[in-house]
């Protein structure tokens, strides 16, 4: 997530921003322009193009600062919000800007990626008064906004076993699920994708209920990035996905803050990304948070079957990103 700079004072702006801090210039995110924007004290923001938008009627109620084209409408992002908590929901209400928030950095990345989300939708449930499973089906993202809730969520890592449980990683999780179903699809693309992840006409809950019951297979870390991709190809293919955009993103933010020696390829496979600048970086970072006294930031190792895997995934993104422009 790269960092942002006010258009009146020069002053460094973050993504969730809806006030310059130095400045007092009101703003609004510009999915077009990928930018954050200063808006009137009305709300307002016109573009190059003339064109008027307003900041989104969900300001405050999610912490929405993108644009939307009508004065009291809602913004692009907020309409693929399905379902949210009712207003008599107060926990779910609490917890709704977190999912919200990780919601929008999925879709600036997936943007920035050439991604579509024609077809994908969100519904924010409350687990405070029905139970919610978390998953994917048929373009419908469903969260548990309960996980919202930093010290739920770490109860749940912890039983599960997880080194590794956040809100954007749920997010990046199913939504390569999604990514899946809608790219890979026939010809030589879904041969390899066999070839790296599996069949994925494999029965999908006899798999879940024998990796549950009997826990990963040995040896599972030298081609698998964690012990639930090995659960059925299509739970391989979207935890791959997820650290594709993992390690993209943060390469990305750490180049923007001035943290690599190496700059990122341009070009070539993403395992040359991998090995030249996340791998180093990674270690570095897993340090640091150890000299905080934190557990590591990136607890994963990765294989070279995972190499390959990571390539197929970034070349469906090259391939995406091309056919958008």
């Amino acid at each position: 997530m790269r960092s942002f700079s006010c258009r009146n004072c020069s002053s460094q702006l973050f993504f969730e921003n809806s006030v310059c801090l130095t400045c007092g210039t009101g703003l609004g995110f510009s999915r077009e322009e990928r930018a954050l924007v200063p808006v009137d004290g009305s709300g307002r923001y016109i573009d190059r193009a003339g064109l008027e938008w307003h900041v989104c009627r969900n300001l405050n109620l999610s912490g929405c600062t993108w644009l939307a084209r009508l004065e009291g409408g809602q913004c692009m992002a907020c309409d693929l919000t399905r379902t949210r908590p009712s207003d008599d929901d107060s926990a779910g209400l609490a917890q709704f800007p977190k999912a919200e928030a990780a919601k929008r950095h999925l879709l600036v990345e997936l943007d920035a990626r050439g991604f579509s989300t024609d077809g994908l939708v969100f519904d924010m449930l409350s687990s405070t008064s029905e139970d919610v499973t978390i998953g994917h089906a048929g373009g419908v993202i469903t969260i548990d906004l309960a996980e919202a809730d930093g010290a739920r969520r770490e109860q749940i890592r912890e039983e599960l076993g997880e080194p590794y449980r956040t809100m954007l990683g749920h997010l990046r999780h199913e939504v390569g699920h999604f990514m899946q179903l809608r790219l890979v699809t026939g010809g030589e693309r879904l041969d390899r994708a066999r070839q790296l992840f599996g069949d994925e006409r494999e029965d999908y809950q006899a798999a879940v209920s024998r990796h549950y019951a009997q826990g990963p297979p040995a040896g599972w870390w030298t081609s698998y990035i964690s012990s639930y991709a090995t659960t059925h190809p299509f739970e391989d293919f979207a935890e791959t996905f997820a650290h594709y955009l993992h390690i993209s993103d943060t390469c990305e933010t750490a180049a923007a803050q001035g943290l690599l020696s190496t700059t990122p390829p341009a070009d070539g496979p993403f395992r040359d990304l991998v090995r030249q600048v996340w791998i180093p970086l990674s270690l570095a970072l897993n340090q640091i948070n150890r000299s905080m006294g934190k557990d590591d930031l990136y607890p994963f190792v990765i294989p070279e079957p995972v190499l390959d895997k990571l390539d197929f995934i970034a070349r469906l993104a090259f391939d995406a990103n091309a056919t958008m422009q």
